[in-house]
């Protein structure tokens, strides 16, 4: 008969300040699955509880159901990796094809009224606040079909019960030490920073009454409030229409040489590495496989699949041509892999990649590619006809 133990952890916090709550691994035997927590916050307090669960290696226990509403780039990995570890996954979302992915992986789909009424949990992955607020509660909303003790996470960075002036003013009586009237004036301060017209009558606004691009503003103001060293811009511009992203853009270049800070960005937009960066890192499979300046990356690209990357930008495209795209599928991190992670999509692999993994070779001081095709004995390849004289094409898509 299938056992489960529950080992419970709450701690309820001030709200101002943070927690990291974390239960020692050696709770949970080698071969059984660990659960993550689920992060809850109110005005006054926050409330944090940590669902540890050990299953039998059949884990045919009762299970935890899980609602993801919307799924998009954080959605799927996320679903999938909780379906490895055990938990009933429902979903919906407006992508029939993201949809048929994760049912095949195992889950199950569902109009929201359905998620709402069988989860335990339900999470939305939605671009903006009004199309949380209309899941929820619009006519037919998921919140008139949650039973008792059932939870909602919205998972944006904003907490949506708090208000923007709140979320910010916290943030700088914890990293500057002065008092609320003090971290008011400069919360407001630093709202007029990022942009937002208005501010002091803004500063009592919750989340769902400000635009995707407005809530962004305030996600960099927060991040400002720690007065940081380093800034890690984690795909800043994702649901963001082209102009917001300009804009969001030039805002943090702006704010960098206010603050002197470094930034770091991470982006599946070429186009925002082109524009922004100062050096360029390609990571595949968990990997560096490519490190230079922007000019030496985009303009002498050296991996392969650097060359791919580039060779898929469609501002590259030639009218009645048709796009390339990068055949295969990444390789699953939970296995060992072989050789060069990046060998069964690459055109150009040689035997040796797929025995044994290339080391880094140096091109210049500043400039490393991890690939065996700049080893001195390897056949010379060219370059890919889509990427040939791609200064000047770069030049011209991304007015750089």
């Amino acid at each position: 008969m299938c056992f489960a133990k529950v080992l419970l952890a709450i701690c309820i916090i001030y709200y101002y300040n943070k927690i990291v709550f974390i239960l020692p691994a050696a709770f949970v035997p080698a071969g059984y699955p660990m659960f993550p927590g689920v992060y809850l916050k109110s005005r006054k307090f926050n409330l944090f509880l940590c669902f540890q669960i050990r299953l039998t290696k059949k884990g045919s226990c009762d299970r935890m159901k899980i609602g993801f509403i919307g799924l998009g780039i954080m959605g799927r990995p996320m679903a999938k990796n909780l379906l490895k570890a055990g938990y009933d996954i429902t979903v919906d979302s407006h992508s029939p094809a993201a949809a048929a992915e994760l049912e095949a992986c195992g889950a199950k789909v569902a109009d929201q009224p359905t998620i709402g009424s069988t989860c335990d949990l339900v999470l939305t992955m939605l671009p903006n606040a009004p199309q949380v607020k209309q899941v929820m509660l619009g006519a037919n909303g998921v919140a008139a079909h949650m039973q008792p003790g059932s939870t909602f996470i919205d998972m944006t960075s904003l907490n949506p019960i708090i208000t923007i002036g709140k979320q910010i003013s916290s943030i700088i009586m914890k990293h500057q030490d002065c008092s609320e009237v003090e971290a008011r004036a400069r919360a407001i301060e630093m709202m007029r920073k990022v942009g937002i017209p208005n501010a002091e009558n803004r500063y009592d606004d919750y989340p769902f009454q400000y635009s995707g691009g407005m809530r962004q503003r305030i996600v960099i103001a927060i991040a400002l409030s720690c007065q940081p060293k380093i800034l890690i811009c984690d795909e800043p511009t994702t649901a963001l229409d082209v102009t917001i992203q300009a804009q969001i853009l030039k805002l943090i270049k702006d704010l960098q040489k206010e603050f002197n800070y470094t930034i770091v960005f991470i982006t599946h937009d070429l186009g925002v590495v082109a524009n922004v960066a100062d050096r360029v890192a390609v990571l595949y499979a968990g990997q560096i496989v490519e490190v230079g300046t922007t000019e030496e990356v985009f303009y002498d690209p050296r991996h392969p699949y650097t060359w791919a990357l580039l060779s898929s930008l469609p501002q590259l495209a030639q009218r009645d041509t048709e796009l390339f795209s990068i055949t295969g599928t990444p390789p699953s991190l939970y296995n060992k892999i072989a050789g060069d992670p990046f060998a069964p999509r690459n055109p150009y692999c040689l035997k040796i990649d797929v025995v044994k993994a290339p080391p880094m070779f140096k091109i210049t001081e500043t400039h490393y590619a991890k690939t065996w095709l700049l080893d001195p004995r390897a056949p010379k390849i060219d370059k890919p006809a889509a990427i040939d004289n791609i200064h000047d094409k770069m030049i011209k898509a991304f007015n750089i």
